[in-house]
């Protein structure tokens, strides 16, 4: 299985948003409300997100994207940005420790790249910022 780059797990708050995809489809009525039925139980996720990379991070995208993951047709896990790495807390929002350690969570994502293929625009002189989707699968 093919992982997410280490180094390219800072993404940007602005550019995220996540929509589930849609499991149901519409029945016909001739009056009143809309009803759906279930098209699917397996539901993916769609997660818009954008880095702003350096040169050498551009080029670990880009080899990633077009070689590892041949234009974006192979699968990946990728950590979750909400949740992996994060400090594990207790109901009051006190940290939870291992000994002198915090507990930190950990989360992966099965992922595919998804439509349209990412972007890239320049942010000031020696910065690049992609934008792309993925498919969080179930």
């Amino acid at each position: 299985m093919i992982d997410w780059p280490e180094t390219l797990s800072r993404f940007e708050r602005p550019g995220w948003q996540v929509q589930p995809q849609e499991a149901r489809i519409r029945r016909p009525n001739e009056a009143g409300p809309p009803s759906y039925r279930r098209r699917f139980s397996s539901v993916a996720r769609g997660v818009a997100l954008s880095l702003v990379l350096t040169r050498n991070e551009k080029a670990i995208f880009d080899q990633f994207y077009e070689v590892t993951c041949a234009h974006g047709t192979r699968e990946f896990r990728m950590p979750d940005p909400t949740t992996h790495g994060w400090k594990l807390l207790s109901s009051d929002g006190i940290p939870l420790l291992n000994g002198a350690t915090d507990l930190l969570l950990s989360e992966r994502w099965l992922c595919v790249f998804g439509d349209p293929p990412p972007t890239e625009t320049i942010v000031g002189d020696l910065r690049f910022r992609k934008t792309f989707n993925v498919w969080v699968l179930p």
